[in-house]
């Protein structure tokens, strides 16, 4: 017996999807499918299903620091993925958070509008995670809707994504996969773009995937997939 064995801890820091798609919900079954032992800090509840978000109830922002230390200062974290951030105060907890346990393995889903349209995030509080978190995490994962809605423009096709991510790149990243999934077409392409300047493509044929983020440089073949997926 291997009495060494650890397993990973990923601590996911995002709203609650009460239709179990997105959100707290699929990290947790995402870190589970990858033999990690999940855990979770919850910025606010919606009520929210395959039609689209029926309402938002934040948490206080001294509630989430709460979840946050409880779990680090027992549990201990391996590796956090940041998903839905809702108002500038949550963001500041984030950022304190990062700096004060010195975590490096860092992955930002900058969720900003649901798969159905609907907005999650006040207009106040982009500025504020472009500034406080970009440059602090290892790497963001935007798709093509939160990077529109980031850079003030839409991008059209394939070829657009090395210009777009190196505008995010412009804006304090350290590293983006840009994730293009709702780009028309038989094949899916992700774009990963690093601050020096080396860039991977990654695209296969559209087909279901788990959530991106939250299993962000796990071989494919590990998943017994065709999907590319990329883990801390």
């Amino acid at each position: 017996m291997n009495t060494s064995f650890r397993y990973a801890r990923v601590l996911t820091i995002a709203g609650s999807d009460s239709g179990g798609g997105a959100g707290i919900q699929a990290d947790l079954k995402t870190f589970a499918a990858l033999g990690c032992y999940g855990m979770s800090a919850i910025t606010a509840l919606t009520a929210q299903n395959t039609l689209g978000v029926q309402g938002i109830h934040a948490v206080p922002a001294k509630f989430l620091k709460a979840q946050i230390q409880s779990v680090i200062e027992d549990i201990g974290v391996d590796a956090v993925k940041i998903g839905m951030l809702h108002a500038p105060e949550i963001v500041e907890v984030v950022a304190w958070t990062i700096d004060h346990y010195q975590l490096t393995r860092v992955v930002l889903d900058p969720v900003m509008v649901a798969t159905s349209g609907d907005r999650l995030i006040a207009a106040d509080t982009v500025e504020v995670l472009v500034r406080e978190l970009f440059p602090r995490v290892a790497v963001i994962t935007p798709n093509l809707d939160e990077a529109a809605l980031l850079l003030g423009h839409d991008i059209v096709n394939a070829d657009a994504l090395t210009p777009a991510a190196k505008e995010l790149l412009a804006m304090g990243a350290q590293a983006v996969l840009l994730k293009g999934g709702h780009l028309v077409g038989d094949e899916v392409v992700d774009l990963l773009l690093q601050a020096d300047g080396s860039s991977q493509r990654l695209a296969s044929t559209r087909i279901t995937t788990p959530t991106l983020s939250a299993s962000c440089m796990v071989n494919n073949k590990q998943l017994g997939t065709d999907c590319r997926v990329a883990i801390f």
